[in-house]
């Protein structure tokens, strides 16, 4: 029987449970379409590194090398470790050290889920660059903590990095509704903006079969609340695509149903998946936080790694549960009893 190595890291507050949740489900699916999944899970997480002083060990990247897939769950807990040490400190240096540089997130209102907008008609798929651009980390800072302290963060775009993560939404849109949305600030940022257009024109004819239209982020945002159902894929930078899929979750009906995957489309390196919707300290010691996002994330594992019928399974019951109205309401049902209606409705 065919099986994967899938590396578990659930991280920080809620991404243990819904962690927790979204292997349950993962396990029942894998069974009921004839293969196996074997977890091992990794302790890495803000705990780990009040304990050891990293948020991973030296030889983290080289242990993930040899799995399949990373199944995430949350990293942060702002009260212990402060964000920017989490961050660098563990998902930004696996999504480098795999090359992880298609981010996609999948933004539509599932059955019974109320959003707040008017429109219910969308499905947009973000894609956003993952390993460049504006997070490239590259800057620093000078007369610390005086009067002429600077501060300067650099990005950096490059034709390879910019190239690629056209083509893959080009690649997209042609698998979906032939249109493609490249988002930029062109007429502010002269440099690495005008750059990313004038990619994006020059690969533009090599599919035909793709109309693809250049908006500026602003004008983005705007249209992602005034007519979402005019879009379908929407590629942007690093900073960019950040930013406007945290407006697709929120336009999707929150975070709880945010689910990303952090993608080596050659699948030369294991790939990520993750809920969006950070650890929740606050709510971290409650049981309530919604799974959905981390189940929904598992499903675009299992289609990754080429096992879409188990992966329409586990949407189709996701669907079948939130149109009972479980799990539509943040906070009403516990974690546990969400996971239970979805495996139930697995069958």
């Amino acid at each position: 029987m065919k099986s994967y190595r899938i590396a578990l890291v659930p991280g920080d507050g809620i991404g243990r449970d819904v962690t927790d949740a979204a292997w349950q489900v993962l396990e029942r699916a894998a069974r009921g379409a004839g293969f196996g999944l074997e977890g091992t899970a990794f302790p890495w997480s803000c705990a780990h590194y009040k304990e050891t002083g990293a948020m991973m060990p030296d030889d983290g990247i080289a242990k993930l090398r040899g799995f399949d897939s990373i199944l995430l769950g949350a990293v942060g807990w702002p009260a212990q470790v402060p964000d920017n040490v989490s961050l660098h400190g563990l998902l930004l240096p696996i999504r480098k050290a795999f090359v992880q540089y298609a981010n996609v997130r999948p933004h539509r209102l599932l059955p019974g889920v109320v959003g707040p907008l008017r429109k219910t008609e969308f499905d947009i798929l973000c894609i956003r660059e993952n390993t460049e651009g504006e997070y490239a980390g590259a800057g620093g800072r000078v007369h610390r903590g005086g009067p002429d302290e600077v501060a300067v963060e650099t990005s950096v775009f490059t034709r390879k990095g910019v190239e690629r993560i056209l083509r893959f939404g080009f690649e997209q849109a042609r698998r979906r509704t032939g249109r493609l949305a490249s988002v930029t600030k062109s007429n502010a940022q002269k440099y690495s903006m005008v750059f990313w257009d004038e990619v994006t024109e020059a690969l533009a004819p090599e599919y035909p079969d793709v109309t693809v239209t250049s908006y500026h982020i602003d004008a983005m945002a705007a249209r992602m609340v005034m007519a979402p159902e005019s879009l379908d894929v929407v590629v942007a930078s690093n900073l960019f695509g950040d930013i406007l899929t945290d407006l697709g979750a929120a336009i999707q009906g929150g975070l709880g149903y945010a689910a990303s995957a952090n993608l080596v489309p050659d699948r030369s390196a294991p790939s990520m998946f993750e809920p969006v919707h950070g650890s929740a300290p606050d709510i971290a010691h409650l049981g309530i936080a919604n799974p959905i996002a981390a189940i929904w994330s598992g499903a675009m594992m299992l289609e990754h790694l080429g096992e879409q019928a188990a992966a329409d399974a586990i949407m189709a019951a996701i669907s079948a549960t939130t149109a009972r109205g479980i799990g539509t309401v943040q906070g009403r049902e516990k974690t546990g009893e969400i996971t239970a209606a979805v495996l139930a409705a697995l069958g």
